[in-house]
């Protein structure tokens, strides 16, 4: 059974720090694209930024770029998203996706194939 686990959410200060897992088990990660995305009260989801299968192509939303970096360990079967200098609209539930994928491109998209059920980030002084 294909199963996506995400942890380290929870409360931060502003310009504070925060490192997402996703733990994968059920299938190999190494076939897959990666992606978080997030989701905010009051507001649809949205891609925060994607890997393709070999962790060397990336893409980041405009809004996190600089500050965000996500990263994978397929030994671990683990995808990270370390988030520095969060700011209040960061704020939300986020969600770790992939997608099994032929090439290395990074795609990512409401279509992927298996989803977790998210970790809040609450971003407030």
């Amino acid at each position: 059974q294909p199963q996506l686990v995400e942890s380290g959410g929870g409360l931060v200060q502003p310009g504070g720090s925060l490192r997402l897992s996703c733990a994968a088990s059920g299938f190999t990660l190494a076939n897959y694209a990666t992606g978080w995305f997030r989701q905010a009260p009051g507001k649809e989801r949205e891609g925060v930024s994607c890997m393709g299968k070999s962790g060397t192509r990336t893409n980041y939303a405009d809004s996190v770029k600089g500050r965000f970096t996500i990263s994978r360990d397929n030994s671990k079967n683990t995808v990270y998203l370390q988030m520095n200098s969060l700011k209040p609209e960061d704020t939300g539930v986020y969600y770790c996706s992939v997608r099994r994928v032929v090439t290395d491109a990074p795609r990512c998209d409401y279509g992927m194939d298996y989803w977790g059920k998210g970790t809040l980030v609450t971003v407030s002084s």
